[in-house]
């Protein structure tokens, strides 16, 4: 199982680049799932920039358990769901990917099997990255695939 949740706290959510994405001691791990999808980027200022992900949260049989959008949100087909903000980022091994993530729960967003959801980790990312070249208009799909695992701190 996978569940996905962030830790609230103003100075939890300055998002930290190459900082540490474990989570703290003690938490416990409350569901893992896969994320297969996109990140829809949009053109502003003639650069593709995150305006959403849209995915399909999957069990370790493939089966379509949930899914992930704007927010970001992560909400199971049961209807629990949870917000988070970025905690910590690391670049993916490949280089390539979008990054590793450590997400807090936003107070009080948590509910049903999310409720005490307190972190979101998103790893083993792959795909997904903006392209680096100059935009004029629109939005972008770009497919992607990673693990997310949600942890109670309780």
């Amino acid at each position: 199982m996978v569940a996905t949740l962030v830790i609230a706290s103003a100075a939890l959510f300055a998002p930290s680049a190459g900082q540490s994405i474990e989570v703290p001691p003690g938490a416990r791990l409350v569901l893992e799932a896969k994320g297969e999808g996109a990140q829809v980027y949009a053109c502003t200022n003639s650069q593709w920039v995150l305006k959403a992900p849209n995915a399909k949260l999957l069990d370790a049989r493939g089966q379509v358990i949930g899914s992930h959008f704007a927010g970001p949100t992560w909400r199971l087909i049961d209807g629990s769901e949870v917000t988070g903000k970025v905690i910590a980022s690391q670049p993916a091994p490949d280089g390539k990917s979008i990054p590793w993530l450590l997400l807090g729960a936003v107070p009080g967003s948590g509910s049903g099997k999310f409720a005490d959801a307190s972190y979101i980790r998103r790893t083993e990312t792959g795909g997904g990255a903006a392209p680096k070249e100059a935009c004029t208009t629109g939005e972008l799909p770009v497919p992607y695939a990673a693990k997310y695992s949600f942890y109670a701190s309780k």
